[in-house]
């Protein structure tokens, strides 16, 4: 691919204080597809995060062709910081005013800066603002050149200034004014009144609804509601909690419709059908092996393979137009799945099943009438399993879906951590087998029945060939971290652990890429 800006298409993209820069403003996974989209545009994609924990340290993604940076944070992986580190490598407007014409465009500055000067941002482009902040060099920087911020709201410039320069008592605007000052050397837009307030709470402050930001409100394209909590109760139910909604979405497995499914979310971004059934031999156990519970044959392994089968970023192969028009509708014919990339999960819809177990913490408390449907036919196709993808930087399934995160809500009493997706997997573990312990003879037994599998993601050239069981302990392949969007390799085998109603996919830096609930 060309690395050479001359034989690449510039980023032209006007900025939105506070919100995005063009189309940069969403999620990481909405982001990673539209660059994708755009290599001409957009040769190169570095991504980088702290290996021992993708899912709690910022991600950022680099776009090093585009002179740009983006920063997002590792729980819901929401944009948070936007970084233009050269504008000669792009081309920026705030309010069709040029940021930095590029040279040789008609009213181009004579001399060729490698960015705008103080003089265009404060008198001509945005305005006056409260006095800005310097930045020490660095210990050991023999240059002596410090940053000088300057900042507005949602917006900030950094200009390099020498040490000796500085001084709290000089006039500034002057200093930066003059011929002899540097042009901007970086631009931030961050959610924020200014650069020195964002800063402090940069990756944790709470973020305005997608829907709102001017990309996005201007676009003509749909804009789904965010799904930003899955709380899982056990026993099939689950809330979908949306933020700016005035009432959370229920989902009983085993009972809610398709036809329920689009009319709360909409159409689904794919239909796959679901067609591979290696990991059958799993649902069949022997007698000797149900010593408590016959209903114990829930927690069944093969639910794992449904992770697999269910990232394929493809519709159904054996269906027409018309008929996916038609499955869309929610009027499905077969066993399949609504892939709903952008919302961060799966659903399997099949004719009913057994509910899954009800938590023993939970046995005297009543069930909820919040199903969606009453339909007690067992023909009909209703939602029986939802897979909840984590998004995981360095796994195998990577920028398929949109990050979904969730809590077990079953095990949040009343003083106890509460258990979630950014929880390590053995934290998690420990909760759910004391929660369960009474429902097995011995400690043997719940040994045996939650021991994990081990699933090789590396296998095969495409998803659905990836699915190999290769035994109970065996080693996996070495960890790999992902720098950049070429030649993904992908962290190695995971190892599956299976509980009743859940089924975990986790990698191993002890993150959940998954989890299936039944």
């Amino acid at each position: 691919m060309p690395t050479n800006v001359a034989a690449m298409s510039l980023f032209t993209a006007p900025v939105y204080p506070g919100q995005s820069l063009g189309f940069l403003g969403a999620s990481l996974h909405d982001i990673l597809t539209r660059l994708k989209a755009e290599p001409q545009r957009f040769p190169r994609l570095d991504v980088t995060y702290e290996q021992s924990s993708p899912v709690k340290e910022p991600v950022i993604l680099g776009l090093p062709e585009n002179g740009i940076r983006l920063r997002f944070d590792g729980p819901e992986q929401r944009l948070r910081l936007i970084e233009v580190l050269d504008f000669t490598k792009n081309r920026i407007t705030y309010k069709d005013r040029d940021v930095l014409r590029p040279a040789g465009t008609p009213g181009a500055p004579s001399e060729n800066l490698t960015g705008p000067t103080f003089r265009h941002i404060y008198k001509n482009l945005i305005g006056p603002t409260f006095p800005g902040e310097y930045v020490e060099p660095e210990h050991g920087d023999e240059t002596g050149m410090g940053l000088y911020v300057l900042s507005y709201p949602g917006i900030a410039f950094s200009f390099p200034m020498h040490k000796s320069s500085w001084s709290p008592g000089k006039d500034v605007v002057s200093l930066l004014s003059s011929s002899a000052s540097h042009p901007a050397a970086s631009m931030a837009i961050f959610s924020g009144d200014s650069w020195a307030d964002a800063r402090e709470t940069l990756y944790t402050q709470a973020l305005e609804h997608i829907k709102t930001a001017p990309p996005f409100a201007k676009s003509r394209e749909s804009v789904p509601d965010e799904v930003s909590l899955v709380r899982i109760y056990g026993e099939g139910r689950l809330e979908l909690v949306r933020p700016w909604s005035n009432s959370p979405l229920w989902i009983q497995l085993g009972k809610t419709t398709p036809q329920e499914l689009v009319a709360e979310l909409g159409p689904p971004d794919a239909i796959y059908r679901k067609n591979d059934q290696r990991m059958s031999i799993h649902k069949n156990r022997t007698p000797s092996m149900n010593h408590k519970r016959p209903d114990m044959n829930e927690v069944r392994q093969d639910d794992s393979t449904d992770t697999d089968q269910s990232s394929v970023h493809t519709a159904t192969d054996d269906s027409d137009e018309e008929e996916g028009e038609g499955e869309a509708a929610g009027n499905v014919s077969g066993e399949c799945f609504y892939n709903y990339f952008y919302r961060g999960f799966d659903v399997l819809l099949s004719t009913r099943t057994t509910r899954s177990l009800r938590p023993p913490s939970k046995e005297t408390i009543e069930p909820s009438t919040n199903d969606l449907i009453q339909d007690d036919s067992s023909q009909n196709l209703v939602a029986s399993k939802i897979i909840l993808h984590g998004n995981v930087p360095g796994s195998y399934p990577f920028n398929r879906h949109r990050r979904c995160r969730w809590e077990i809500e079953y095990l949040n009493q009343p003083g106890n951590d509460i258990i979630h997706s950014e929880s390590p997997f053995q934290h998690i573990e420990s909760k759910l087998q004391e929660e369960w312990k009474s429902i097995y003879k011995n400690t043997t037994e719940a040994k045996s029945r939650q021991r994990g599998m081990v699933l090789n993601r590396d296998w095969g050239d495409s998803p659905g060939s990836s699915v190999e069981l290769l035994g109970g302990w065996e080693e996996s392949a070495g960890t790999k971290r992902q720098d950049s969007g070429e030649g993904l390799t992908g962290l190695g085998n995971t190892t599956l652990f299976g509980f009743p109603g859940l089924v975990f996919e986790v990698l191993k830096n002890g993150a959940v890429s998954g989890v299936t609930v039944f």
